[in-house]
């Protein structure tokens, strides 16, 4: 059955994410920045699903904490065969009203941390000629809205980048492209969630399954549902100075990546 590592585990996503391995009978290695919401999720899934789990507390914009969770992905002794990159956060503010720290908080999280973990993984897989790393992007990375935008089209060109280095290898690396989806993720970023139809939105139940499946048969691109494989796919052929002006109407079209503490 094998273990996953799934970064931001403890809300949102990652918190489904875990439950759907761990019911599938996967070893969990959880990773967020919150101790206490880590040991009660993992003995919550060790009692419902009788697996093996670990909790490392991690702050992944801390070098030696992002160190430390690259260290479990490159250990030999229970292999990781999955690892899902899904911390993440919405930055509240324009970027040049924000102060540039936690600009670059964004960044280290969301880019330099898929960067390293994935190397560190990536490695480790080829070696044993199996494994697969599941990047979680946006379609807001098709769009202009935000530097979130600019992070999750940079966490969805780095994943093509990364499965056609790894073509044939046995390992697969596929980018996550959720719409808008029922997580704490959209009030953390300070959105208006009633601004959009019930019909846009999500459950994490369904984004998650569908990831999952997508892994398994090796997709390089996932976009759960109908509707936003449409919307991604306008948004690939637009031009885009209108698809900069639909940044005048809302900021974004943003995913349920969700802060990798909560």
């Amino acid at each position: 059955m094998g273990t996953a590592l799934v970064t931001g585990a403890s809300a949102g996503l990652g918190l489904e994410f875990a439950w759907q391995l761990a019911t599938a009978h996967h070893d969990v290695v959880l990773v967020a920045r919150d101790t206490e919401r880590l040991e009660r999720l993992a003995g919550q899934l060790s009692a419902a699903a009788g697996v093996r789990t670990e909790v490392i507390a991690a702050d992944l914009a801390d070098r030696a904490d992002l160190d430390r969770v690259a260290a479990r992905l490159a250990a030999t002794e229970r292999p990781v065969g999955l690892l899902v990159n899904n911390a993440g956060f919405g930055p509240a503010e324009p970027f040049v009203d924000d102060d540039v720290a936690a600009q670059e908080r964004a960044l280290d999280v969301m880019v330099r941390a898929v960067m390293v973990l994935s190397h560190s993984a990536a490695t480790a897989m080829r070696s044993r000629g199996r494994g697969a790393i599941l990047n979680v992007g946006s379609v807001a990375g098709l769009m202009a809205a935000s530097t979130y935008s600019a992070h999750k089209a940079w966490v969805q060109v780095f994943t093509e980048v990364l499965a056609t280095e790894l073509a044939g290898t046995g390992v697969t690396a596929t980018c996550l492209r959720p719409g808008l989806t029922r997580t704490e993720f959209h009030d953390r970023a300070g959105m208006d969630v009633h601004a959009y139809p019930q019909a846009a939105w999500l459950s994490s139940e369904e984004v998650v399954s569908r990831a999952l499946a997508d892994v398994r048969r090796g997709a390089v691109l996932s976009t759960p549902s109908l509707r936003y494989q449409t919307a991604a796919g306008a948004l690939q052929v637009a031009p885009r100075a209108l698809v900069r002006a639909m940044n005048g109407a809302r900021r974004a079209i943003l995913d349920p990546a969700d802060e990798h503490d909560a």
